[in-house]
Order: C-alpha cells, then sequence, then structure tokens
C-alpha cells in the first residue's frame, strides 16, 4: 500500500515523507512546488509536480500506484493573507480539497488524514487550554477554509465507505533534528522562523505585532509544537484508521503557551547574540491566546511528544537556518 502526500515538498510535508520513509512506508508525493522545494522531498518518493485538484494527475497517481491513504498537508496558511485575498484561500484550501476528496472517493482510498488548524477556534473563551469540543469561530478566512473543509470529510465520511482524521496544528516550528529539511520558504511569517533569520543575519529586523493585547506581557500567546512530533501524530493517526479506528478529530499542541516576547527571548539565549525587535500595530486575524489540550492526541493516537522544550525546537530551526544558508552558498 501506499501513502499519497499532497504538499509533502512543504516545511510540514517534507517532515511527514521523511518520517513514512523512516518507518517504511511508500511514499508518493504531489506538490505543485509554490511553496514548497522539490530537494525537500525525500529521494525514496516518487514525486509528481502538479495541483492537487487536477482531475488528469489524479488519474496518473492512482493509475500506477495503489493509494490506501492520503495525507493532505497541501493550502495557503497565511491568515494576514487570507484576510486581504479571501477569496484565494477558499480557493486553494477548500475547493482544491473538495476536488481531493472527491478523488479519494472516486478512487476508494479508505484513509485521508487533513492538515486542520486551531485557527477553527478564533480565541477562545476563558485561558483554560483548548478541547476539541470549544466553539468554532474563526477569525480568519484561513480559519474558515480549514474548518469548511472539516465539514466535508464529516459529510463525506457519513456517505462513504471513507474515514479521516482532521489534527488541528497549534504553532508548528522547529526542524528535523538530522537537519534534512526544514523551513525553507522564502519570506515565512512563522514566528521562530523569522526569528532565526533575524538572528544570524537574513533579516534587518523582526517586528513584534502588538503589545497591548489582554496578557502578561501585552504579546499573543501561542503553543509551539516540534514538526517531528507534529509528523509523528500524523503516524499515529494513519496507524489508528488501519486498525479500524473510525473518524477523530484531534488538536495537537502541548497544552502550555509561550508569548512572543518569551519567544524571542528563547532564541536570543540560544543564540547567544542579541538581534534587532521592533514593535508595531496589531495585524488582523491574531487571535490573543491560543493553546491546546492535547488529551484526544494522547488517548486515541497513543501520541507521546519527545520534543516538548522550546529551547529544543528553537535548537533545531537555528540549526536548520545555518544549514539553509551554507546550502544557499553553494
Amino acid at each position: 500500500m501506499v501513502v499519497l502526500v499532497t504538499g509533502g515538498a512543504g516545511y510540514i510535508g517534507s517532515h511527514m515523507v521523511w518520517a513514512l520513509v523512516d518507518a517504511g512506508e511508500d511514499v508518493v508525493v504531489l506538490d505543485r512546488l509554490s511553496t514548497g522545494f522539490r530537494w525537500a522531498v525525500a529521494p525514496e518518493a516518487r514525486f509528481y509536480e502538479g495541483d492537487i485538484a487536477d482531475e488528469a494527475i489524479h488519474e496518473t497517481i492512482f493509475a500506477e500506484n495503489t493509494i490506501d491513504s492520503i495525507i493532505h498537508f497541501a493550502g495557503s496558511i497565511i491568515v494576514p493573507e487570507s484576510v486581504s485575498n479571501p477569496l484565494m484561500y477558499y480557493e486553494n484550501n477548500t475547493a482544491k480539497s473538495r476536488a481531493l476528496i472527491a478523488a479519494a472517493v472516486k478512487y476508494r482510498v479508505p484513509h485521508f488524514v487533513f492538515s486542520s488548524t486551531a485557527a477553527v477556534y478564533g480565541t477562545p473563551e476563558g485561558t483554560e487550554p483548548v478541547t476539541e469540543t470549544a466553539r468554532l469561530s474563526p477569525e480568519s478566512p484561513y480559519g474558515s477554509s480549514k474548518l469548511m473543509t472539516e465539514i466535508m470529510l464529516r459529510d463525506t465520511a457519513a456517505a462513504h465507505d471513507f474515514v479521516y482524521t482532521a489534527l488541528r496544528y497549534f504553532n508548528v516550528a522547529g526542524a528535523d533534528p538530522r537537519c534534512r529539511t526544514g523551513q525553507s520558504t522564502l519570506g515565512a511569517t512563522h514566528l521562530i522562523k523569522v526569528a532565526g533569520e533575524a538572528a544570524l543575519g537574513k533579516r534587518g529586523h523582526i517586528d513584534v505585532y502588538g503589545t497591548d493585547y489582554p496578557t502578561p506581557d501585552g504579546t499573543c500567546i501561542r503553543d509551539y509544537i516540534h514538526v517531528s512530533d507534529l509528523a509523528n501524530a500524523h503516524l499515529r493517526a494513519l496507524e489508528r484508521m488501519r486498525a479500524g479506528g473510525d473518524a477523530l478529530v484531534a488538536n495537537c499542541g502541548y497544552g502550555r503557551g509561550f508569548s512572543v516576547l518569551e519567544v524571542l527571548e528563547t532564541v536570543k539565549k540560544v543564540h547567544g547574540k542579541p538581534f534587532d525587535i521592533r514593535y508595531a500595530g496589531r495585524r488582523p486575524g491574531d487571535a490573543v491566546m491560543i493553546v491546546a489540550n492535547p488529551a484526544v492526541a494522547k488517548r486515541e493516537l497513543g501520541w507521546q511528544p519527545q520534543h516538548d522544550d522550546l529551547d529544543f525546537i528553537v535548537e533545531t530551526a537555528l540549526a536548520w537556518e545555518e544549514h539553509l544558508g551554507r546550502r544557499n552558498q553553494r
């Protein structure tokens, strides 16, 4: 059996491909390379360049491979961009996911893992870690586009021989500890990625967007999860569905949050040198604070995080940033 990974040349997708290869899985990648990199894909995986909504490439992939599972990462992820260009997000994240789900039904693929997001919650009520039963109130088209896909998966699973797992990511960061892949996208907006670039002189400074939020230091609070732990959660989800598990929605986070300023202090500590931090107004679509309750993932998937350490997350991110600098010079 073969696992199809969409967006497998991107940041999280490429880590997933390596994790699958390490686990002995046969892997196919579909990516249009709009933000991903062909070199980031494990050489053992078979690669198809194309769009996830292209029926012709679906026909080719499913004719040439016996796909039993799809892990779907492909999509657009920048919250402020979704506010300024919502229709692009509803096209890339919702309409094209609908086409991929239709292909899964057409070609009788029984297992589907979806890359969802904590943005489906918006800003949760209260300060307790959010559970999967919390009110769903996305505050950006990005979050809404992902929630729409979750709804399509739920309804498709009710109508067809089809099981899905939707993993709601919190803030993904860090890089493969073996430095095989990492966040490489130009102009990336992930906080730890941007801070690493600023620390290593690839950016002149880093902006902090908003210092007047109702948090202890005035900056937003997020739950940061190492990308390798996230990839492992997907492996566990795949194992569970193959063993007969039913549909599942689960948070992927560690259950504790750090403010923007706490993260920047950690980057300075790990790097050992200061860098230029500047302050700007709030960005549209940013929630004040969101922290995961990961109990469902731990219970249902048997998931046990291995890298729940902000210092380690930053260390691997900086190591990848240095590796990427050397790679770009060659």
